[in-house]
């Protein structure tokens, strides 16, 4: 069954003429994709990707520069540049895309489009977690700049349940159209095979358009983009219909292809994970802390021990918060919170789940309270994979905070009651890689 609400209008996903690389201009498809901006760790990662081709969409979606309007006039230059090069074409006519990726026994398709942005109140796209102003502003002055979507946010609606094929809808359209020849496809060096397909047929597109008339989704990936989707359709008030009102966007089925949810990790600068114990300790019975023996996955799987076992001791919200902290060479793993420190220092107007969550517990009483960080750039940066974190932890003498996943059926509840978990809770995946279709603003 779709999803009832009382909004009186559902997603609209249009049609574009996507820009993509010329594969006859670059090293290979591959060699100019990249994760997410979010996701890339710098400076490693960026420097890796920066190397691996002339062309990598990195130099648009993290230019280098020494400030900020440099960055933002160094892109624009660039892509400039590859269009007058034939870097990048845009496609002869508008389309959607079916978008696949593949790795083993993960699959995940879905389609590529430019969604109608909605104000929050309507209820059709739910955002879930907080955003940081600044990053928002960055994202903006960037796609101000360079007057292009670079990269699709990723959101996720539930399609018809069951164990029959679909024959009609969005996703009958996405499956028949990945058995045709696709218009590329690449493996990137993590081992996923991306293909893409476009669709034009009136009679899919039309498809499409009943299918979701009706449905909302949730944001999966990409609360800063949809943040600057809005802002930007803001500043354009007189072009409602014109390309500042849509924002590109992958949307995903979860009743056909369900995502992966992991966890982002926190890395403290300038914080030494003992100075961190003792501020533990200075707070007697704030949390129970133990110094684990092994390997990175054994103690990640103590991690996910603890969070999902019941408590021995403590009862409450955060009886079964648990977090691993890394940098020094061994692992802590730090749980059991006092109930009446969570009394003190969790925030009581929100849902009890929103209070239990770990990255509640973990800015409200470990970062504000205990260690007292505050949550910006310089004092916190955010790391979606594991063995990067603990690495630039121990290689900076600083500490890695690393969280467990959040249950997807609590990120939708909590969306759908229009709480924001803290920022960067999650990690929906797999992410689409970027690079592989752009959206221009100047062409509509």
């Amino acid at each position: 069954m779709k999803t009832t609400r009382p909004a009186t209008k559902g997603l609209r996903l249009i049609p574009f003429r996507g820009l993509r690389y010329v594969p006859e201009r670059v090293g290979s498809l591959a060699a100019v994709t990249s994760p997410p901006y979010d996701v890339v760790v710098r400076p490693d990662g960026l420097h890796h990707l920066e190397s691996a081709d002339p062309h990598n969409i990195v130099r648009l979606i993290l230019p280098q520069a020494a400030t900020a309007a440099d960055r933002h006039r160094q892109a624009a230059s660039t892509l400039r540049r590859w269009l007058t090069e034939g870097v990048l074409a845009p496609d002869p006519e508008p389309a959607l895309y079916v978008y696949e990726q593949r790795r083993g026994d993960l699959l995940q398709r879905g389609i590529i489009g430019a969604l109608a942005l909605s104000a929050p109140a309507e209820g059709v796209v739910l955002p879930h977690e907080d955003v940081m102003p600044d990053i928002v502003e960055d994202r903006a002055a960037l796609m101000r700049a360079t007057a292009t979507n670079l990269e699709p946010l990723l959101l996720t609606y539930r399609g018809e349940d069951g164990p029959a094929e679909p024959t009609i809808g969005t996703t009958a359209v996405v499956e028949r159209t990945a058995l045709r020849e696709p218009l590329l496809s690449t493996t990137t060096e993590d081992g996923f095979c991306h293909r893409l397909w476009s669709v034009t047929d009136p009679a899919e597109l039309a498809e499409i358009e009943s299918d979701l008339a009706d449905r909302q989704a949730l944001i999966a990936d990409g609360h800063h983009r949809w943040a600057t989707y809005l802002r930007l359709r803001e500043e354009h008030p007189a072009s409602d219909a014109g390309p500042w009102a849509y924002g590109l966007v992958l949307l995903v089925d979860t009743a056909r292809h369900p995502l992966q949810v992991r966890a982002i990790h926190r890395l403290l600068h300038g914080l030494p994970v003992a100075d961190a114990l003792a501020a533990l300790e200075a707070v007697p019975g704030s949390f129970r802390v133990r110094t684990l023996e092994g390997t990175l996955p054994e103690a990640v799987k103590a991690l996910s021990d603890a969070v999902n076992s019941e408590a021995g001791e403590g009862t409450g919200a955060g009886a079964n918060n648990a977090f691993l902290l890394a940098g020094d060479g061994r692992f802590h793993l730090i749980d059991r919170p006092d109930a009446a420190l969570l009394a003190r220092t969790v925030p009581a107007d929100r849902p009890a789940e929103w209070r239990a969550l770990d990255a509640t517990v973990l800015h409200s009483t470990l970062l504000d309270h205990i260690w007292k960080i505050p949550d910006a750039p310089e004092h916190i940066s955010y790391i979606h994979d594991t063995e990067a974190v603990v690495e630039q932890a121990e290689r900076h003498g600083s500490t890695a905070v690393l969280l467990h996943p959040v249950r997807e059926e609590v990120v939708r509840e909590l969306a759908r009651q229009a709480v924001t978990m803290p920022r960067k809770s999650t990690s929906f995946g797999p992410k689409p890689a970027t690079g592989l279709v752009l959206r221009s603003l100047a062409d509509g």
